[in-house]
């Protein structure tokens, strides 16, 4: 029930965030500032640090719960602020009950993008990940050893700051609520870094 809630809240969270950039867009109407426009695509690639949400188990094991994440990924717009993004990300391994756990997925979303200047775009997203984790645990460490699979929600926010007009800076923060061995679903977000290009 808790999950339930705490899913509901991020689902929330993440439409309160759209309907503001929503709005926010509708103020800006008058505005000339734009990175995207109808038929606007651009590809990128992100690297940062993924968070695993999971606890440890019974016993004394070393863990840990970020690793290294990468992200790549490609868009286009519909109209200079909402768009469709398909990605890719790795969330890296981590060690976890005398195991090791890793997760991937591949993610469909819907975009937003808020202009405030020439050179300076707010971001927003909400969609699903197919997430694939795999998770090898020791006997008796509480924590239940196997692969799982399936559709979760994501969203995340971010900034971008244009260089010129076809590459950019973008800095994310994603979270992903993915199916894990005999847990049900558990959150894993990451924060990154990396370049985007517009065609």
């Amino acid at each position: 029930m808790q999950k339930l809630r705490s899913m509901t809240r991020n689902l929330s969270t993440a439409l309160l965030a759209v309907a503001a950039l929503t709005v926010s867009a509708g103020a800006q109407a008058q505005s000339d500032y734009s990175f995207y426009g109808p038929g606007a695509s651009y590809v990128g690639l992100n690297a940062g640090r993924s968070d695993f949400s999971l606890g440890n188990g019974i016993g004394v094991f070393p863990s840990n719960k970020r690793d290294t994440a990468y992200n790549i990924y490609a868009g286009s717009y519909f109209n200079k602020n909402f768009g469709l993004e398909l990605g890719y990300t790795n969330f890296g391994k981590v060690n976890r009950a005398g195991g090791s756990t890793k997760a991937e997925g591949f993610n469909l979303s819907l975009v937003g993008a808020l202009p405030l200047s020439p050179s300076f775009n707010l971001l927003g997203k909400v969609g699903t990940t197919y997430g694939r984790t795999d998770v090898s645990a020791a006997p008796f460490s509480g924590v239940a050893s196997g692969r799982e699979r399936g559709f979760g929600l994501s969203y995340g926010l971010g900034a971008e700051y244009a260089f010129n007009p076809q590459l950019s800076a973008v800095l994310q923060y994603d979270q992903h609520n993915m199916k894990f061995a005999g847990t049900g679903r558990e959150r894993i977000s990451a924060t990154t870094v990396g370049l985007r290009y517009r065609f």
